[in-house]
């Protein structure tokens, strides 16, 4: 029986993991796309803070995922060596997504403060929906 959850779990790892690298890929995709019609549409180093608030929200839910598949890993029957492991992993994973989630934070506190200024800084969540200023 063991041996079944452990083949069971060792396919859903491996499709949280696809999952978590699929999320990074698409969003990285996105972002470039976004990026290069931000540089032609726009010469303004402010046309490019959207697309970084996009990348951002990409590579934490891609982190999310990938510590989701490390803890799926060592849930049947962990050693001590796995969860020494898994600590780590999760202590480094956790420190990245905090300060991308900072980073995300003073990104849109500044968008706002711009905006708020009068300047044509368009909001994040308008631009990820197609609408602009």
């Amino acid at each position: 029986m063991e041996e079944l959850l452990a083949e069971v779990v060792s396919v859903l790892v491996t499709v949280v993991e696809a999952c978590g690298a699929a999320v990074i890929i698409i969003g990285a995709v996105w972002a470039f796309v976004r990026f290069v019609y931000a540089g032609l549409r726009e010469r303004s180093t402010s046309a490019f803070v959207p697309v970084r608030l996009t990348l951002g929200r990409f590579l934490a839910l891609g982190l999310e995922f990938q510590l989701a598949s490390d803890v799926l890993r060592t849930a049947v029957a962990p050693s001590f060596r796995e969860l020494g492991q898994l600590a780590a992993v999760a202590a480094i994973r956790t420190a990245l997504n905090y300060f991308l989630g900072k980073e995300i934070a003073e990104e849109r506190r500044q968008v706002a403060e711009e905006h708020e200024r009068g300047r044509a800084v368009p909001d994040p969540t308008d631009l990820a929906r197609g609408r602009t200023v």
